[in-house]
């Protein structure tokens, strides 16, 4: 089935004109409404270079859809919506009150003047102008001048001073089927009609000018002025309407002044030549969409290559810092001053080192050992700071590494969005390398726990070079709690524990000291990715996917073969 004859087929199913299913196809409702949620679903997180744009444009878009195409391509019976629209002191409530014959839409010397917007529609199509955008925006007035299957809209300053007015005269120009731009002698060449022109022509719109109070003196030179800036523009087929300066006055404009755009808004008239409006503004919009839709997918691949860039910086940064952490912890450095001396100070006053071991084994009851684990305890709590402090130390010389790279000289686009900022990553890092340190002291007793077990009871990672009877002394003599303090201290690059160790399991202290080491080079690592994790997850969105623009490039397809 042709898209035509599905289109038709669909119309009389809908109870729908098949004509004008037939002139745009209902599959294109379909497109344009899958459209929509694709794009309302873009973001575009990363700040680079063009994405404020590009949001802008997305926002535009779905004004366009909401506004105009999706409403319009649900009813195309309603009457075609011309909008009056133009810049303060235009005159367009005037000439709006004039094509009527009647004052209904506010007019005067006082700014803003058009309050509230009025849209004027026959008594006989007032039932097929369906609720919506102008229905909503605007107050509905039923007039016996407005044209059949027109509705004639009087909008407020696009420049007007009060923001929301501006922003419902946007609404309601993104909503129309013809642009009627009213314009001035003195302010057609402002900025503000060309760019609402150009706005026009970018969604496709139907446009037509009418340029007010031209003197008689000045017609001939603005009238040809303003006709060249239109075709240097594309705009040759652009109706010109032109009101001479009638001075100062109130009320309706003379029936001369305003017959031409009646004639033409007459010309309309009708469901069928209005109809032929409203599909050829739809048209025209539908045309332009793959052009923004285009774009807005360059901005999706851009912000992923952006993305890409970023991952890149990190996975540089990441191996380096994990090198450097272990670095630390494998030199036997990490304890620093601070337990070398807290073990002499344990040795002066309460001689820890006094033990007597006769055939490599420690004489000791298991009343002198508890006193020497308590004698420890204090060695034990500052070899527990000095692992959190390596651990906190390792995150935070990432996190330094990681913002000089993404924030600093020659940082990629957007790093500075993602780089870590340090206050609140900072508590976060502390409490995870206290919970870290905590679990490399409980690692530590674990280790002691299974020395010198029974065959079969032992744990399974306990060192086969360790004698179970020194083993045995060895826990008598300092208790659980302190071997394992002298175990952790060693670890650290204490040489006075290492040796005191040394006197009484021999040469298996290497073998325990080993593994409490690479364990705490193994949490370092951890505080190491803990940190690029803190930046990877802003980076690891759906936003910045690869394939992030996939759906949008499948309704830019189907745009394609539509239009």
């Amino acid at each position: 089935m042709t898209l035509g004859t599905r289109s038709a087929a669909l119309g009389r199913r809908g109870g729908v004109d098949p004509d004008v299913a037939e002139q745009l196809g209902f599959t294109v409702h379909d497109v344009v409404q899958d459209l929509r949620g694709d794009v309302a679903a873009v973001r575009l997180p990363l700040p680079i270079e063009g994405a404020d744009d590009a949001e802008a444009s997305r926002a535009r878009l779905l004004a366009q859809l909401d506004e105009h195409l999706l409403p319009r391509l649900a009813e195309l019976s309603s009457p075609a919506l011309v909008v009056l629209a133009g810049s303060t002191g235009a005159g367009k409530s005037t000439i709006f009150n004039s094509l009527l014959r009647g004052d209904i839409s506010d007019a005067g010397v006082l700014r803003p003047t058009t309050r509230e917007p009025v849209v004027g529609v026959h008594p006989r199509d007032r039932a097929t102008l369906k609720a919506g955008p102008v229905t909503e925006l605007a107050r509905v007035v039923e007039h016996e001048g407005v044209p059949r299957g027109t509705a004639l809209l009087d909008a407020p300053d696009l420049d007007s001073f009060v923001s929301q007015n501006r922003s419902t005269a946007g609404k309601l120009l993104e909503g129309a089927d013809l642009w009627l731009f009213v314009t001035t002698a003195a302010r057609y060449g402002d900025a503000l009609p060309w760019e609402a022109l150009d706005r026009a022509r970018e969604r496709g719109a139907s446009v037509a000018i009418v340029l007010n109070r031209v003197g008689e003196d000045d017609l001939a030179t603005i009238r040809g002025d303003l006709n060249a800036r239109m075709r240097e523009r594309g705009m040759t087929d652009t109706p010109l309407f032109v009101i001479p300066d009638v001075g100062p006055h109130e009320g309706l404009l003379d029936t001369t002044l305003v017959a031409g755009i009646g004639r033409w808004l007459a010309m309309m008239a009708g469901p069928e030549r209005s109809r032929t409006v409203v599909v050829r503004t739809l048209k025209g919009a539908l045309k332009v969409l793959p052009d923004w839709v285009e774009g807005l997918v360059e901005a999706v691949d851009a912000q992923g290559a952006a993305a890409r860039e970023l991952r890149r910086v990190i996975d540089v940064v990441v191996p380096d810092a994990e090198a450097v952490a272990r670095a630390t912890i494998t030199a036997g450095t990490a304890g620093g001053s601070q337990v070398s001396a807290r073990f002499a100070e344990l040795v002066a006053s309460r001689r820890i080192d006094r033990v007597t071991v006769r055939d490599g084994v420690v004489r000791a009851t298991k009343r002198a050992g508890r006193a020497r684990s308590e004698a420890l305890a204090p060695l034990r709590e500052e070899s527990r700071r000095a692992a959190e402090r390596s651990l906190a130390a390792a995150g935070a010389r990432t996190e330094e590494r990681l913002r000089a790279e993404l924030a600093g000289p020659g940082a990629p686009a957007a790093g500075a969005a993602v780089a870590p900022s340090g206050t609140e990553r900072g508590r976060t890092r502390q409490d995870w390398a206290a919970e870290q340190a905590a679990a490399w002291v409980a690692e530590a007793d674990r280790l002691v726990a299974g020395l010198g077990a029974e065959d079969g009871d032992a744990g399974t990672d306990t060192p086969e070079s360790v004698d179970a009877a020194a083993a045995q002394g060895a826990r008598r003599a300092f208790g659980d709690a302190g071997l394992a303090t002298l175990l952790l201290a060693a670890a650290l690059g204490n040489e006075d524990s290492a040796r005191l160790l040394g006197r009484v399991l021999d040469d298996a202290v290497d073998d325990l000291v080993r593994p409490l080491r690479s364990d705490l080079a193994d949490r370092t690592a951890l505080a190491v990715a803990a940190e690029a994790r803190s930046v990877q997850s802003a980076l690891e969105i759906p936003a910045l996917a690869d394939d992030a623009a996939a759906t949008l490039r499948v309704r830019l397809a189907e745009l394609r073969r539509l239009t």
